[in-house]
């Protein structure tokens, strides 16, 4: 069973059906967000980089839903892991319309953010998880950082959370949201990174999506 679970066809059936069941729970959750004036400045403004804790995956489908619906035009390239999970990951991302990068943010990730470098300067936004693939937890990797850092594009941290849901006992603690619950999303204000001395702006996105978390918490 678990070989089979590793082929191809069944990876492809999976992230085709967690794709839709995340895309329907987003759909009918009783959402509040805050930041909408800085999701309507993504949605309508230059290439930008969004970051969210890797806990937050299967919430965030209402982050690019609700941009959509203000207008969002511009193609999306979404950093994921080589490893087999991040690009099952990956195949679900696809499935919602985004593009995607293969790499890491936190090991070996050049290739990845070389990637996402391209992305932008082509004109897309770019999202990652700064503590993917595998953590630690809610501790930023430097790429978020360096990619802002070397492309001069602003970082917009994002929160997400709904309730009720489920814990799935992955290191990040992710919840499997459940639908017909109560949602919130928060966006803080965007980050710009000066090109010397970025690495003094990691602890500050690591606060921007703590804070970001803990008020879609408080909210939801």
């Amino acid at each position: 069973m678990k070989r089979f679970l590793q082929s191809a066809p069944a990876q492809a059936a999976i992230a085709w059906a967690a794709a839709r069941y995340v895309a329907f729970v987003a759909r009918t959750v009783r959402w509040r967000i805050e930041g909408d004036t800085y999701l309507a400045e993504f949605a309508n403004g230059p290439p930008c980089i969004v970051v969210f804790w890797h806990e937050t995956l299967p919430s965030m489908p209402i982050f690019w839903l609700r941009a959509r619906k203000l207008g969002l035009s511009r193609p999306a390239a979404v950093l994921a892991s080589r490893h087999r999970d991040g690009q099952l990951i990956g195949r679900i991302v696809r499935h919602l319309g985004l593009n995607l990068v293969s790499g890491s943010s936190s090991r070996g990730g050049a290739a990845g953010l070389r990637a996402l470098l391209q992305a932008l300067a082509g004109g897309a936004h770019a999202g990652l998880t700064p503590d993917g693939p595998r953590g630690p937890r809610r501790v930023c990797a430097p790429g978020a950082a360096q990619l802002a850092a070397l492309s001069g594009r602003l970082v917009l941290p994002c929160g997400a959370r709904i309730a009720p849901a489920r814990k799935i006992g992955t290191w990040d603690e992710m919840r499997l949201p459940l639908p017909f619950g109560r949602g919130a999303l928060v966006c803080a204000a965007p980050i710009a990174v000066p090109r010397d001395g970025w690495q003094a702006s990691i602890p500050v996105i690591t606060a921007a999506l703590n804070e970001a978390m803990d008020r879609a918490g408080a909210l939801a």
